[in-house]
């Protein structure tokens, strides 16, 4: 709930805490083990909500509804990109419709915020949207992440969710996803994992979206190679950096400023 080094955003807000873990890209999901440390330094928010297995921090199901964090952008005066949820998944089973739906009104009354929701099901996504929230509200972007080919199906269940913005986060990009429908997606993020057990990124992969992109007319933002770098050799993500094809790439979806 503060500012953010995530370079497509500008700050995260976390009204909810916890979560599970659904495909393999979850596997060394950063949340984790931050949600371990916070706990360590005496945040109630997040205790009881990982547990060890071997040398790993993972989740235990445990997902948390934070009614006094509902309030925060309404305090946030100046514009930002909010990233809703960077510490869990909005549209998690235990997160009630009742809870969802305090959240859509919030965002209805902060319009001078543009809200990123990224969530691993966007089915429930899609059939809640579609049925509970009566509006399409401009300031919303709606999103899914894709790891690799076994989870483009997410795509045509974010394209069935009413949104202004529609984005795919390809990250962490662990494999390739072959050929994939970005009708009516606006915005495409793709990065490779970062960490000590980090799995590589291999060029060819962010090539193959890249190109689909140029052809849907889809904004592209390459956010970092991570640990494993263009050259697959193993070093820092900041070594490595963002750039791909000679330049960075921090194209961003055209906002709109209302929904017909």
């Amino acid at each position: 709930m503060a500012e953010t080094q995530i370079e497509w955003t500008d700050a995260t807000w976390n009204p909810v805490a916890g979560c599970s873990i659904v495909t393999a890209g979850c596997t060394h999901c950063y949340a984790m083990e931050m949600a371990r440390r916070l706990e360590a330094m005496g945040v109630d928010k997040y205790a009881k909500l990982t547990r060890k297995t071997g040398k790993r921090t993972v989740w235990n199901g445990v997902v948390r509804e934070d009614r006094e964090a509902l309030s925060i952008p309404l305090r946030w005066r100046k514009s930002r990109k909010i990233f809703v949820n960077s510490m869990s998944d909005l549209f998690h089973e235990r997160v009630s419709d009742t809870f969802i739906r305090d959240v859509w009104q919030v965002m209805r009354e902060t319009p001078h915020h543009h809200y990123q929701i990224l969530t691993k099901r966007p089915a429930r996504m899609a059939k809640l949207v579609s049925t509970l929230i009566d509006d399409v509200l401009p300031n919303v972007w709606l999103g899914t992440s894709i790891e690799n080919a076994d989870v483009v199906d997410r795509i045509k269940y974010l394209r069935q969710a009413p949104a202004a913005i529609r984005f795919i986060s390809f990250e962490p990009l662990i494999g390739a996803v072959g050929s994939i429908d970005l009708r009516e997606i606006h915005w495409a993020i793709v990065g490779g994992e970062s960490g000590k057990a980090a799995r590589p990124i291999r060029e060819e992969w962010i090539d193959e979206i890249h190109t689909q992109c140029l052809s849907a007319g889809t904004a592209f933002f390459f956010k970092q190679w991570g640990t494993w770098g263009k050259d697959n050799k193993k070093r820092s993500k900041r070594a490595n950096g963002r750039e791909y094809r000679g330049r960075t790439w921090d194209e961003m979806p055209t906002v709109p400023t209302a929904v017909p």
